[in-house]
C-alpha cells in the first residue's frame, strides 16, 4: 500500500485500476492516507475483479471523488439476458460494450466468439449492470452467478452488500441452494463478529425486511471466514459444494 501510494504522489499518477480489498482498505484508512499522502492528481478509479457494493463505492466517492461513466470512444448499452432488448435507463440487465478497444474474437475459436461477440461488434460482458439517467454504470453481479428462484433473478452481491450492513455480521456470501419447489434458493453463509450471537432467524429477518419478497434469504449457515481468492472474489463454487455435501 505504501509503495502504491508514494508512487502516485511521486509520478503525479491519474489513473489507477484497483481490486476491491485495495479499494476497501484506501476508504477504511482515508483519512490517515489523505493527510499522510498527495493523492491529488488522481482523476480516475477503477474497480474490477470482484463485484463492489454500493455502500463501499459512495463510501469511496465521499471520501475521495466520483468516477463510473464509460471510457471515451466506447458504446455500451444494456440488454435483457432472456430476450436481448435493449433496456432504459435504470434498468437492470447485461452489460454490453463496442468500441475501439473491444477484441474482434478469440483466437482459432469461432464457437466462442459467436457466443461473446454478435454480427454487430457488441461484447456481451456478462455483468449485471444498470445505468443511471447521468450515464454512470453500476455493475450489480455477474450474469452465470444469478440466483433463479420461481423464474425471478436474484443478484447475490446484492444481498451480500445488504448482510455487510448488519453490526453483528463481519463478512457474508450468498450462494444458490437447489429447491424442489423454485428451483434455487438464495442462501448465506455468514461471518459472526466477534462476540455476536445473531440467530438465523434474525438474518433472515434483516434482509425480508429490505427487499421484494423473491429476493428474501431462505436458509443461512454461519461459518468462520468466507473463502476468496487474492483479489477477493468470493469463491462460490466452494461455498455451493460445501452447502450441497449433505444432499
Amino acid at each position: 500500500m505504501h509503495d502504491m501510494l508514494s508512487a502516485i504522489e511521486r509520478y503525479k499518477a491519474t489513473y489507477l485500476p484497483l481490486v476491491p480489498p485495495i479499494l476497501v482498505a484506501m476508504l477504511n484508512n482515508a483519512e490517515a492516507i489523505k493527510g499522510k499522502y498527495d493523492l491529488r492528481s488522481l482523476h480516475s478509479v477503477l474497480s474490477g475483479g470482484a463485484p463492489l457494493s454500493k455502500e463501499v463505492i459512495e463510501g469511496f466517492v465521499e471520501k475521495y471523488g466520483t468516477a463510473g461513466l464509460l471510457s471515451p470512444g466506447t458504446e455500451a448499452k444494456v440488454v435483457d439476458p432472456d430476450s436481448g432488448v435493449a433496456l432504459p435507463v435504470n434498468r437492470t440487465g447485461e452489460l454490453w460494450l463496442r468500441g475501439p478497444t473491444i477484441m474482434k474474437g478469440y483466437f482459432s475459436n469461432e464457437e466462442a466468439t459467436a457466443s461473446t461477440l454478435d454480427s454487430e461488434g457488441w461484447l456481451r460482458t456478462g455483468d449485471v449492470c444498470f445505468i443511471e439517467n447521468d450515464g454512470f454504470i453500476f455493475i450489480v453481479d455477474r450474469l452465470k452467478e444469478l440466483i433463479k428462484y420461481k423464474g425471478y433473478q436474484v443478484p447475490p452481491a446484492e444481498l451480500e452488500a445488504l448482510l455487510l450492513t448488519h453490526p453483528s455480521i463481519a463478512d457474508a456470501a450468498v450462494i444458490p441452494f437447489p429447491d424442489k419447489e423454485a428451483g434455487q434458493i438464495p442462501m448465506a453463509y455468514v461471518v459472526r463478529k466477534p462476540g455476536s450471537t445473531i440467530s438465523e432467524k434474525q438474518v433472515m429477518d434483516f434482509v425480508a425486511n429490505q427487499v421484494a419478497p423473491y429476493k428474501r434469504i431462505r436458509k443461512v449457515a454461519f461459518i468462520s471466514s468466507v473463502p476468496k481468492n487474492p483479489s477477493g472474489k468470493i469463491l462460490r463454487k466452494d461455498l455451493i459444494k460445501l452447502a450441497t455435501s449433505k444432499l
